[in-house]
C-alpha cells in the first residue's frame, strides 16, 4: 500500500498505539478517519491530524463499528485499509471474573474487530489491508488473563481464516502480535491488577512495525530475535 493519499480507518484511535498510528500516517500524507471512546481525546488527536474526519463508539456495540465503517467510507470516499487499536484487559484467576465481564472482554478483543473488518472487508479493493491488533497472550494464555487471552486468541483464528479468503482478492490481512507495550493499558483494566512486568517496548517501536507492514502487505508482525518487533510478508 502507498501511504501518500492511503484512506485508512483506525477505530481505536484515542489509546496510545491509535493515537500514534494516526499521528505518523498522517505525517506521511495518508488520509486517516479516527474513532475512539473518549471524546475530548478524539478531538485533540483529530486537531493535530489536520482536523481529520472523527467519529465516537464503543466497542462492546458491533452495530456502532459496522456503522463506523459506512461513516468512514462516505467521509474519505472510500477506503484503502482498516487498522483496529482497540482492546480492554481484565485479570485474575477465571472462577473470579464475572460473566459479565467476561462477555465484555470477548466483544472489544474479539467481536468488536471482526465487526469492524468483516463490514470492511467487501468495500477494501486489492492492493488494501485489514488489520487489527493482537498479542502475546493470544499464544502464552498466561495465567489469571484467561479471557483476555482466548478472546485474543479467537480473533488470531479468525484473522487467519479470513486472510486466506482474501487473497485472491488481493487484500492483505495483517494480525499485529505485540508483546508488552509501554501505554498504561493493562493499568485501565476492567478487573483485577495486572502482574508485574519489565517496561513496556516503546509505542513507537510498534507504529513503526505497522507502518511497514501496511507498506509491504505484510501478514504479521511479532516479537523478534535480531530486532524488538519483526515484519513477516
Amino acid at each position: 500500500m502507498e501511504m501518500r493519499g492511503a484512506r485508512i480507518l483506525v477505530p481505536g484511535a484515542t489509546g496510545r498505539i491509535g493515537a500514534a498510528l494516526v499521528t505518523r500516517l498522517h505525517a506521511l500524507g495518508a488520509r486517516p478517519a479516527l474513532a475512539g471512546r473518549d471524546a475530548d481525546r478524539l478531538a485533540r488527536v483529530s486537531a493535530a491530524c489536520a482536523g481529520a474526519p472523527a467519529r465516537t463508539f464503543d466497542a462492546w456495540d458491533l452495530d456502532a463499528c459496522a456503522q463506523t465503517v459506512e461513516w468512514a467510507l462516505s467521509e474519505l470516499g472510500g477506503l484503502d485499509g482498516v487498522v483496529v487499536c482497540v482492546g480492554v484487559a481484565a485479570f485474575g484467576p477465571a472462577p473470579d471474573v464475572s460473566d459479565a465481564v467476561a462477555e465484555h472482554v470477548a466483544a472489544v478483543n474479539a467481536l468488536a474487530p471482526m465487526a469492524f473488518l468483516r463490514a470492511a472487508a467487501p468495500r477494501v479493493d486489492a492492493g488494501g489491508v485489514l488489520a487489527a491488533v493482537t498479542g502475546v497472550v493470544a499464544e502464552a494464555a498466561p495465567a489469571r488473563m484467561a479471557d483476555y487471552a482466548a478472546a485474543k486468541a479467537a480473533l488470531a483464528a479468525w484473522l487467519t481464516a479470513v486472510r486466506r479468503e482474501q487473497r485472491r482478492r488481493g487484500v492483505s490481512v495483517l494480525e499485529i502480535n505485540l508483546p508488552h507495550m509501554d501505554t498504561g493499558f493493562a493499568d485501565r483494566a476492567l478487573q483485577g491488577e495486572p502482574p508485574r512486568s519489565a517496561p513496556g517496548l516503546p509505542v513507537e517501536e510498534a507504529v513503526s512495525a505497522v507502518v511497514t507492514a501496511l507498506a509491504d502487505g505484510a501478514r504479521l508482525i511479532r516479537p523478534g530475535t535480531a530486532a524488538p518487533l519483526e515484519v513477516v510478508r
